[in-house]
């Protein structure tokens, strides 16, 4: 049978026409710039399409067009939130690039061990923990290596913009592709139990993290002081004024001689002097200038 000629368009389903037209993604990306911070750029337009379409499955409408035009008359909130979670990015896996989790285990955790013996606490958080893998990862990690921690007192709470992630962190259960993530053998049977096809974290180790709701860019509730706080990969994703706000109050948050871990693409230069950079086991991670333990 004869073939159609390439570039003839014989024979040749005609292109799908955009959903999405330049004045909705335009509408799109300032309103989630102004609910999220996240800067969505020319570009995205399919991956905006792709999860807004999602959400129209989801919520029974007609068309991205039909979800347009109720955002843009307002006082859908739910509709609202659902869309800015859609549009937020929850790529994660278990222990997620490995030089951090050798910096916590061979230098950080040991030095705050030595440092925190008169109050035998430690608190952590995680911002932007999505599905809950990283702090599951320290937490094993933590489980593994520091048994003398496991009479202390434990305080992580991790948060995350997005409700519908947050639940599925609390439950602590993965498929089978999402504990092939990063995760060794000998820890998804020691931490795991099965649950017909899927894996749940261990309950004990459930109860040692607090999930929270949190947005970064509106004002943050009273938090314990803390000793690490893990912000990682997440700073990318927003403007420069944002990512200096959000640094300004880490700094309120951290203890003086606390640490935070960003990822290693980001950094604080030219965003918050107050921070010094700290190169250690192939990792960089960032202190107070007044900081150091004592």
């Amino acid at each position: 049978m004869q073939q159609p000629i390439a570039g003839s368009g014989e024979g040749l389903a005609p292109p799908k026409p955009r959903s999405l037209s330049v004045e909705d993604f335009a509408f799109i990306s300032d309103f989630v710039r102004r609910r999220s911070a996240i800067v969505m750029d020319a570009g995205k337009e399919y991956l905006a399409e792709t999860r807004l379409s999602h959400v129209v499955q989801k919520e029974g409408l007609e068309s991205i067009a039909s979800l347009i035009r109720t955002l843009r008359q307002g006082g859908a909130r739910e509709l609202e939130g659902a869309v800015v979670e859609a549009m937020t990015t929850n790529e994660t896996s278990f222990f997620r690039d490995l030089k951090p989790f050798d910096l916590l285990r061979l230098e950080l955790l040991p030095n705050l061990i030595a440092a925190r013996r008169s109050t035998r606490t430690i608190s952590m958080w995680c911002a932007a923990a999505s599905t809950g893998q990283e702090p599951y990862s320290v937490l094993m990690m933590i489980d593994q290596h520091f048994p003398e921690l496991r009479d202390w007192r434990i305080n992580f709470v991790a948060t995350d913009i997005s409700n519908e992630v947050l639940g599925k962190a609390r439950a602590g259960i993965y498929t089978q592709f999402e504990v092939n993530r990063g995760l060794p053998a000998q820890m998804l049977v020691r931490y795991f139990d099965g649950q017909g096809g899927k894996w749940q974290i261990k309950p004990e180790l459930r109860a040692r993290v607090q999930f929270k709701e949190m947005n970064l860019i509106e004002p943050w509730a009273a938090m314990e002081p803390m000793d690490i706080v893990f912000i990682r990969n997440v700073l990318i994703y927003f403007d420069q004024p944002t990512k200096t706000a959000i640094l300004g109050k880490i700094r309120k948050t951290l203890r003086p001689d606390g640490t935070l871990l960003l990822g290693g693409a980001e950094s604080t230069l030219g965003l918050d002097d107050n921070f010094t950079a700290v190169r250690s086991q192939g990792s960089t991670f960032y202190r107070l200038q007044t900081g150091g333990f004592k």
